[in-house]
């Protein structure tokens, strides 16, 4: 059987339209769904914690009938062993959510945890700069 993905930011978890598709494919048990939130606590303008606060989100979603797991998303490991839970999950009567908790920027000093950088782009000089910082 196929199984479908989508890919949601934790600033888009705080529209109406999430959580609406959240509780139809929770109570419509779509087991072949699953939803992966890249959780790294930002938005487009601030921190989500500082307008509208998420948490608990994995009791959100599993107050709509999904299976939630979280683990690190900067852990390929990890997210292919989660991935590999949602494949092999026989029941399928429950859509699953992996919250993938990340940092924006990760291992870049200037971009690391900036709400900056969600739109802004980098000149040159901060490319090689990042570059030189991720090797």
């Amino acid at each position: 059987h196929q199984q479908t993905f989508v890919v949601l930011g934790d600033g888009e978890c705080h529209e109406g339209s999430i959580w609406e598709a959240a509780m139809f494919a929770g109570q419509n048990k779509l087991g072949s769904l699953t939803a992966i939130i890249d959780r790294n606590k930002l938005g487009a303008t601030d921190f989500t914690e500082n307008y509208a606060s998420l948490e608990p989100l994995d009791k959100r979603f599993e107050a709509f009938g999904w299976e939630v797991l979280t683990v690190s998303g900067h852990d390929i490991n990890q997210l292919v062993e989660v991935l590999e839970v949602t494949k092999s999950n026989d029941s399928k009567r429950r859509p699953f959510c992996i919250i993938a908790d990340t940092t924006k920027g990760k291992g870049i000093s200037f971009m690391e945890n900036s709400k900056d950088w969600h739109h802004q782009m980098p000149n040159k000089h901060q490319v090689v700069q990042a570059w030189k910082e991720l090797k």
